[in-house]
């Protein structure tokens, strides 16, 4: 379990990792770990479970945050989290590579997108994760062909759309911090937000069957 910090430690521990201090930066990355390896979690690609460990990505992305300590202010500026989980998403896109280098195609689709991730990737993460309780014989029969419309009906939906869905409903990421991550107002973060859900509502049951069958 995450240390529990109040605003104003967050605070002052945000402001010493500003003048360099590698030991509140140990802190905090200590109490956005919970959060961050979700975020590995939803992210990481289902063929390197059980070749990869989110806590081996986190610890990666640890040290790569050490190195770059000094360009907190110029990344992100405004939120120590999203620089954080900037940092996490790019080492695991670099783990995707040296894992998938004899599948190139698939890792080159895997680089970041609005500092993130590509439509394809983000679709791809969705669907694994909205059928992934698809563990019965009957149901991993029908996964592959769920997968792959569920992915089309994604990709369909409008890509920041899309993102917007990702960050709040599977990474658990506040409007606030969308909103920043991406890089638009909290209002069309909050807007997009409620527009992704029902679109997602209208995909899974445009999916022929996709209730009864989930429910086999």
């Amino acid at each position: 379990m995450s240390p529990q910090l109040d605003e104003a430690t967050l605070e002052r521990l945000v402001n010493d990792v500003i003048h360099g201090d590698r030991t509140a930066l140990a802190r905090l990355f200590d109490y956005y770990r919970e959060r961050l390896w979700r975020i590995v979690q939803f992210r990481m690609n289902k063929r390197l479970v059980g070749r990869v460990d989110a806590d081996d990505v986190l610890q990666e992305a640890y040290l790569d945050a050490e190195k770059r300590i000094e360009h907190f202010l110029y990344d992100s500026p405004e939120s120590f989290f999203i620089w954080l989980r900037l940092i996490v998403n790019q080492t695991l896109i670099d783990v995707h590579r040296r894992h998938m280098e004899t599948q190139s195609r698939d890792v080159a689709r895997e680089r970041p997108n609005s500092r993130g991730w590509s439509p394809e990737s983000t679709s791809f993460s969705l669907s694994q994760h909205l059928l992934g309780e698809m563990t019965t014989p009957s149901q991993i029969a029908l996964k592959a062909e769920l997968t792959e419309q569920l992915n089309v009906a994604l990709e369909g939906m409008n890509d920041l759309d899309r993102e917007v869905l990702a960050l709040r409903h599977f990474e658990e990421l506040t409007n606030a911090e969308t909103a920043r991550a991406l890089g638009i107002s909290e209002q069309a973060a909050s807007i997009r937000y409620v527009r992704a859900i029902g679109r997602l509502r209208r995909v899974l049951e445009a999916l022929p069957g996709f209730r009864e069958r989930t429910q086999q």
